[in-house]
């Protein structure tokens, strides 16, 4: 069986506009103390691979999960962010503004970014990684560290739900989920688990 955590990157230093994959947005103070609580918390898992989204934000909270766990990191491509086309970058005041954002937020299962991915090529490249990642560790435990909705790609998958319920499934910044997966099939034992951070 093997044993994928899925690890929302820390918080951004960049607030207020959809920074889908824009290069240079990395991790905020607070960002990296969540992760440092998420590798803490890790680090009685014998995890034995990192793999990590390519994008700054991923790549700073790999780096402090990898120092913590002594694992080096493997970036790939399929665990990237979801693809915002034309609404990378933009405000999501100015988004709002876009209809075919209203069928984006209320459809997935149909709608497609202006300029980027459908939600169902997001899935498909997510869920591609996982079944990969499960014949290269088939009884390992292996760390993902990704973005939000790629995540929730893998878990409507994982149980059973339509993309248009992506809302009903929430992934804080930092959060942690986890999917077991072997030859009797895919389930879910822990969702949205927050970084427990130290008090002030």
């Amino acid at each position: 069986m093997t044993v994928f955590h899925l690890l929302r990157h820390g918080e951004p230093a960049v607030f207020g506009r959809l920074n889908g994959r824009l290069p240079g947005v990395g991790l905020s103070e607070k960002g990296r103390a969540e992760a440092a609580a998420q590798a803490a918390r890790l680090a009685g898992e014998n995890i034995e691979a990192i793999y990590a989204s390519p994008m700054q934000r991923t790549r700073e909270t790999a780096e402090i999960l990898a120092e913590r766990l002594g694992l080096p990191i493997h970036h790939r491509e399929d665990v990237i962010e979801i693809d915002y086309g034309e609404w990378t970058g933009l405000t999501f005041d100015d988004i709002r503004q876009d209809e075919r954002w209203l069928m984006w937020s209320r459809s997935r299962g149909i709608a497609a970014i202006p300029g980027g991915e459908s939600w169902r090529q997001v899935q498909e490249r997510i869920v591609g990684a996982l079944f990969d990642l499960q014949r290269a560790h088939p009884e390992g435990n292996v760390v993902i560290v990704s973005h939000g909705d790629v995540i929730k790609a893998a878990l409507l998958f994982a149980l059973g739900m339509p993309p248009d319920f992506y809302s009903r499934i929430e992934i804080a910044f930092a959060a942690l989920s986890t999917i077991r997966l072997d030859d009797a099939g895919i389930r879910v034992s822990a969702l949205n688990e927050w970084p427990r951070l130290p008090p002030p």
